[in-house]
């Protein structure tokens, strides 16, 4: 069987920390990569990772593409803090590296999402899949600041299992997260978006709710949609909203 390294970004998840390294702890290599956290997840982390290395934390992609070379294995999982690989996953991660096709260099994994305590089986959450299996010399993040890809250098297949996802604490916390991501979106969106309009801070957050609650099903989701297509909508608003402040040089 090709050996295994399984990379976990952390920074501040203490209340996760432990449970996630317990669950890709079949691993060759279990490999911590934390962004001077405050709350003990540094610590917590050496009591069970194989290895932890600390780095200042800039943005997703850049801190992800500084740890895949750290990993001493050809073979990369990649799982987020508030993510868990199941049994089921992790049987077929170990069925496929104990025969890996020699033309496949990554794999998509989907995920099963989870907010507010309940199972989100539609609001755009549903076919939510994401590359975590892949090569470490072939696949690199695409340098964006919020929802960066790995970039493949080869074919890419797909798991049948699923990975478990729940990256909700609490409503406040939440929105805070959002808050960033607005922030970091502006920078992306900069160089690519023209005069700001009505258009931005009315239609498109519109549309996003209209996406998200009606055209994907959200309402079938209950309040639980109808909070995600809310916040969706939300965040585009203030994406453009401190676009506008990052353009005139203001917080």
């Amino acid at each position: 069987m090709q050996k295994l390294t399984a990379l976990i970004p952390a920074g501040n998840e203490i209340h996760n920390i432990e449970e996630v390294i317990k669950s890709v702890d079949f691993a060759d290599e279990v490999l911590v990569v934390d962004s001077f956290s405050e709350d003990g997840t540094y610590e917590k982390a050496k009591e069970f990772a194989t290895k932890v290395l600390r780095r200042e934390y800039q943005y997703s992609a850049s801190q992800k593409n500084w740890a895949i070379p750290q990993a001493k294995y050809e073979w990369i999982l990649l799982v987020d803090a508030d993510e868990r690989v199941t049994p089921e996953l992790r049987a077929e991660i170990e069925k496929i590296l104990s025969a890996p096709p020699a033309d496949i260099m990554a794999y998509w994994i989907g995920r099963n999402n989870h907010f507010m305590g309940e199972r989100v089986n539609y609001s755009g959450w549903r076919n939510d899949k994401v590359i975590r299996l892949f090569k470490r010399d072939f696949c690199r993040y695409e340098d964006k600041h919020v929802h960066a890809e790995i970039i493949v250098q080869g074919n890419i297949g797909k798991l049948k299992e699923k990975l478990y996802h729940n990256t909700y604490i609490t409503f406040d916390q939440y929105i805070s997260k959002m808050n960033r991501y607005a922030w970091w979106q502006a920078k992306d969106y900069h160089s690519k978006t023209g005069r700001l309009t009505p258009y931005h801070f009315v239609i498109k957050p519109f549309w996003g709710f209209f996406k998200h609650y009606v055209i994907q099903s959200g309402f079938r989701d209950g309040i639980v949609g109808f909070t995600i297509g809310y916040i969706q909508a939300y965040v585009i608003f203030m994406r453009y909203v401190k676009l506008w402040l990052l353009r005139r040089d203001r917080k």
